[in-house]
C-alpha cells in the first residue's frame, strides 16, 4: 500500500472519530492497568460491569491488597480465567508498591514486568494513560492491518511495527483507537460490513462483501431456491 493511501485511510478515521479513546471505563493509571489486565479474552463492556462494582470499593494498589484475592474474585467472577487474573493483579499491586511507590510507571520495561502485563498491555497503558504514540496490536488490530493491506505481517509484533514505520506522526497516538474500533464494527472477523465501510475504495481486501449478499446471509430468501409448481398427472 502507497503512502498516500495510507494517509487517506488515517484521514478518513480522524474525520468519522477525532478524538477517539478506549472503551474501558477508567478515570487513574492504575484503574486503568487493572481494567487492561482484565480485558484479556474478555469484552470491554464485561470488565466494565466489574470493574463498575470493584473500584468504588478498591481502586488503588493498597485497597486492593486490603480487599485480598478471594473478595477481589468475587468482584470480577464474571469475566473469564478470573482466578489468575486476580492472582496477578494482586501480585501487581505489590510489585507497584515495592518498586514504583504505588504509581503506575510510564516505562514500557517497568510494565511488562508486572504480572498479567505483556507488550499489547504495555502499550496500552503508555498510549492512554501517559499519551505516548505507542501502537497496541491485538486481533482486530492485526486482521484490520492485514486485510486492508495497511501493515500486513505475520505476527502481531511485526505489524506493530510496520504500523510505526508507516503511520505519519500526527496519527500515530490515535491509530491504536482507530484501527480496534474498525476491527470491533465494522472489518469484522467473520463477515467484514464492507458496504458501509468509509474505506472501503482505499481497502485492498479482494473478496469485500456487498450489501446483497449480506441481506441473503441475514434472510435467506435469495438463496432458497423456489419451489418448482408441476402440472397434474
Amino acid at each position: 500500500m502507497n503512502p498516500e493511501k495510507r494517509r487517506a485511510i488515517y484521514e478518513r478515521l480522524r474525520a468519522a472519530n477525532p478524538h477517539p479513546t478506549t472503551e474501558l471505563n477508567y478515570s487513574t493509571p492504575f484503574e486503568l492497568l487493572v481494567a487492561v489486565v482484565l480485558s484479556a479474552q474478555a469484552t470491554d463492556k464485561g470488565v466494565n460491569i466489574a470493574t463498575g462494582k470493584l473500584f468504588p470499593i478498591a481502586n488503588t494498589p493498597q485497597a486492593i491488597l486490603a480487599l485480598g484475592q478471594p473478595r477481589l474474585e468475587q468482584y470480577i467472577c464474571t469475566i473469564g480465567l478470573y482466578r489468575n487474573k486476580a492472582r496477578n493483579v494482586i501480585d501487581t499491586c505489590k510489585l507497584l508498591l515495592e518498586r514504583h511507590g504505588g504509581t503506575v510507571p510510564a516505562d514500557r520495561e517497568a510494565l511488562e514486568a508486572l504480572p498479567g502485563v505483556g507488550r499489547k498491555t504495555a502499550n496500552v497503558i503508555l498510549n492512554t494513560a501517559f499519551g505516548q504514540p505507542t501502537i497496541a496490536v491485538d486481533t482486530h488490530i492485526y486482521r484490520v492491518a492485514n486485510r486492508t493491506g495497511l501493515a500486513p505481517g505475520k505476527d502481531v509484533v511485526e505489524v506493530e511495527r510496520k504500523l510505526e514505520k508507516f503511520t505519519a506522526e500526527e496519527f500515530k497516538h490515535d491509530a491504536h483507537h482507530w484501527l480496534i474500533l474498525h476491527g470491533r464494527y465494522v472489518c469484522i472477523a467473520r463477515k467484514p460490513k464492507c458496504p458501509e465501510c468509509l474505506i472501503r475504495d482505499l481497502c485492498e481486501f479482494k473478496a469485500k462483501t456487498s450489501a446483497v449478499a449480506d441481506t441473503a446471509a441475514t434472510t435467506g430468501t435469495p438463496q432458497t431456491p423456489r419451489r418448482r409448481h408441476l402440472p397434474p398427472g
